[in-house]
């Protein structure tokens, strides 16, 4: 079992000389549950530590997978429903003409929005991040400190970051593992900066109540930041690699 991160270089070091592994389950998790597995730590799904102060993270070198960081609605109060009602299009899951918006934005290039005409991008200031349309910065954003509390707030332990080289596919999954990252401290400016050579997106979800008393109003599903599992170390001002 290890404890420290002494422990645990020391037994990566022996993972990454046993070349290629199979995977001890088949899917996106089969990677994780490999490496705990070698590791002797106890799979968990609870927000703590897996060993010592240490969240455990692992990922496929080759991977485009995406993951969400964090949801947070944008600022001010009812953004969502301006959004909606300005941007939004009619959805034939619904019987009325209320719309809905669902749309993955990034700062790089603007989105058309479904048949709407509408586009839509990110755009960063140094205060926050603000949506912005082919004719307008709009006054909704999401402020650099309400994103700063997200991030910690999710990422409020240290990481050890593992990747792996895989060949193969579902139980014939193989891994390689070849390096592992220690990482910490959210890096804002880094954030800014993946967002703006569109490495991190923003995915509208906004929908409607479709019964009871709020039918027809506007349903937050959660504006997910997200970004593509091999790049989530960037976000971390300390990136130290360790074996």
């Amino acid at each position: 079992m290890i404890v420290t991160l002494e422990d645990f270089i020391s037994e990566f070091t022996k993972i990454k000389e046993m070349g290629w592994i199979q995977t001890h389950r088949s899917g996106p998790t089969g990677i994780g549950k490999t490496l705990e597995d070698l590791l002797e730590i106890p799979e968990n799904n609870l927000d703590q530590p897996d060993f010592g102060d240490y969240e455990l993270k692992s990922c496929r070198v080759n991977s485009q997978s995406m993951l969400t960081m964090f949801t947070r609605a944008p600022q001010p109060a009812k953004s969502n429903t301006y959004l909606r009602e300005k941007y939004g299009y009619s959805s034939s899951a619904y019987d009325n003409d209320e719309k809905v918006l669902h749309s993955t934005l990034s700062a790089d290039r603007f989105t058309p929005v479904a048949d709407t005409g509408n586009m839509l991008k990110i755009h960063c200031k140094p205060n926050g991040i603000y949506i912005e349309s082919q004719n307008a910065i709009e006054n909704v954003f999401w402020s650099r400190e309400a994103l700063k509390n997200c991030f910690e707030k999710k990422y409020k332990n240290k990481f050890v970051y593992a990747k792996a080289l895989t060949r193969g596919i579902g139980s014939n999954e193989e891994f390689h593992f070849i390096e592992a990252y220690e990482v910490s401290g959210f890096d804002y400016d880094a954030f800014i900066s993946l967002l703006e050579i569109g490495k991190i997106y923003v995915d509208l979800r906004i929908g409607q109540y479709h019964n009871g008393k709020n039918k027809g109003k506007t349903h937050d599903h959660g504006t997910g930041f997200r970004i593509r599992e091999i790049d989530q170390p960037l976000l971390f001002k300390k990136q130290n690699r360790i074996v």
